[in-house]
C-alpha cells in the first residue's frame, strides 16, 4: 500500500459566472493578516472549475477540488 497519498485540496467559495459549457467561475475569498500592522483584509481570487450538471446557480455558495488538468485553465471540479 502507498503511504505517501497526497489529500485533494478543497476550496469554499460563490459561483459567479455560468456562461461558458461545463465550467463554473468560482470565487474563493480569504483573510489574511498584514505582519506589520496586525490587521485583517480579504484577499479573492478566481479558479475555473470543470461540473457536468446543470444544477448550480450564480451566487451559491459551492465546494471545489483540486484534480488533473482538464483544459489550459481548469484544475478544478465543482461537487
Amino acid at each position: 500500500m502507498n503511504d505517501s497519498i497526497k489529500h485533494k485540496q478543497r476550496f469554499k467559495g460563490k459561483i459567479i459566472s455560468l456562461s461558458q459549457n461545463k465550467t463554473a467561475i468560482v470565487e474563493v475569498t480569504r483573510l489574511l493578516k498584514h505582519p506589520k500592522y496586525k490587521k485583517y483584509f480579504k484577499r479573492f481570487k478566481r479558479y475555473s472549475a470543470h461540473y457536468e450538471t446543470g444544477q448550480h446557480k450564480i451566487g451559491e455558495m459551492a465546494v471545489i477540488e483540486s484534480a488533473r488538468p482538464i483544459s489550459k485553465t481548469k484544475k478544478w471540479v465543482l461537487i
